[in-house]
């Protein structure tokens, strides 16, 4: 009882924590970047927004912190990944999905066969594993959809997998528990 009190509290302080830090990040990028960036300078601090100023931009004064770093950090597309868009649109959206979920079976294929191989890994702990790894691959390679929600699917999905795994082990280990006692 005192270790899930424990957890609880542990979590709950976790949680808190995340959850200051977002609200203070959301402030922060709230406040007007000018009158923030004057202010430094005037203190002579060691850190000042500078360097987010993106080369012959205007900021006036009612220009926010988190609108000068989408400017500063805005990715300019290149000539080859127009042309590959361009391309990529000309295929059905249905055929795309479909390349993105044998470009993820592929890369979770790969690892599988490199951990059952290379490691004493069982099949069962190896499709989990592969699942994650293949899911974490295939977030950071470019696919044939725009956008992060097919990435954000399949690590959700391996994710999911390994989280109903963790709980059914625990459970089953709880049961056996309850019967010896």
């Amino acid at each position: 009882m005192k270790k899930t009190i424990a957890q609880a509290i542990l979590l709950l302080l976790l949680v808190s924590v995340l959850l200051g830090g977002f609200l203070t990040v959301r402030h922060v990028l709230k406040l007007s970047f000018r009158s923030t960036n004057d202010a430094l300078h005037k203190k002579d601090s060691a850190f000042t927004l500078d360097f987010l100023i993106p080369s012959g931009t205007y900021i006036d004064e009612k220009m926010t912190i988190g609108e000068v770093i989408r400017l500063r950090y805005k990715k300019e597309s290149s000539f080859y990944e127009k042309i590959l868009r361009a391309l990529a649109d000309q295929i059905p959206q249905e055929y795309r999905y479909l390349a993105n979920l044998f470009l993820f079976l592929s890369w979770c294929f790969l690892f599988m066969t490199f951990f059952r191989v290379f490691t004493f890994m069982g099949y069962a702990r190896t499709l989990r594993v592969s699942l994650l790894f293949g899911s974490l691959t295939y977030y950071f390679i470019p696919d044939f959809s725009p956008g992060k929600g097919d990435d954000i699917l399949f690590v959700s999905c391996a994710l999911l997998v390994i989280l109903i795994r963790f709980i059914l082990k625990r459970r089953r280990k709880r049961s056996l528990l309850d019967v010896k006692t």
